[in-house]
């Protein structure tokens, strides 16, 4: 109540500021072929294209235009963003590597609790089409494709032994969907000592609030936030701007 009361005394101008003395101790490293991996996580039909999964259920339900800023992006965005960092990565030397979820039995009985619901509304289990990585992200041969049935990688992969066995140190992590999927593999991943950048243009959500709010808590020490531009140049030599770590 306290607090309540001096929030509300406090001028516009004060209350709206977004402290930044957290971001100055964010790590600073930067990406490189030789160590670093590329990540895409969950660009699947279940929740990436609007013709299946949840597009699906939320066409019959007649809601689809709900989420018409979530597929949007990921048309004209996400996908276009991921194709040129995969190409950029794949034509450094450096490694992609994909991350599903979904169910792999045919009763969803492998799901946690909190998701079993949701992956039954968008069919996402092993051999339905809602499970495919979408068309235009198709792994290339020889890519490492791993399932998980959690939020995080981490908890339900061997997402974590593939990398060191690779000698990776540092992952850029893009796809879907940023404050779910994407921003918990990459919290994992921050607790495991990786470096972790997560390409504010290259990840998606169902709102531009909900993207802002996990880009800013993120740079808050688990790791750097970075453009697709910004990625590519740093595989090409030109090193990380520090700037973008403190960009609101």
């Amino acid at each position: 109540m306290v607090f309540h009361a001096y929030a509300a005394r406090m001028p516009p101008s004060e209350t709206a500021v977004q402290p930044t003395y957290i971001d100055e101790f964010t790590r600073h490293f930067s990406v490189s072929a030789a160590s670093s991996a590329l990540v895409i996580v969950d660009m699947q039909n279940a929740s990436g294209h609007r013709a299946y999964g949840l597009g699906r259920l939320l066409a019959e339900q007649g809601r689809l235009e709900e989420a018409e800023y979530r597929f949007a992006r990921i048309e004209r965005l996400l996908i276009p963003n991921i194709r040129r960092l995969a190409a950029a990565f794949r034509a450094a030397g450096g490694r992609v590597v994909y991350l599903t979820y979904g169910c792999t039995l045919p009763d969803y009985s492998d799901a946690p609790l909190h998701l079993k619901k949701w992956l039954q509304a968008t069919r996402n289990r092993a051999g339905e089409p809602e499970h495919a990585i979408v068309a235009a992200l198709t792994p290339e041969p020889g890519e490492l494709v791993l399932n998980k049935t959690t939020i995080g990688a981490f908890a339900s992969t061997g997402i974590d032994a593939a990398l060191r066995g690779m000698g990776v140190s540092e992952i850029v992590v893009v796809g879907v969907s940023t404050n779910n999927c994407v921003g918990m593999t990459a919290m994992e991943a921050a607790d495991r000592q990786y470096g972790v950048v997560l390409v504010d243009d290259a990840t998606g959500t169902c709102s531009d609030e909900m993207q802002a709010a996990t880009i800013k808590s993120f740079r808050r020490l688990w790791g750097r936030v970075a453009t697709t531009d910004e990625i590519i140049g740093e595989l090409r030599g030109r090193g990380p701007s520090l700037a973008a770590g403190a960009r609101a």
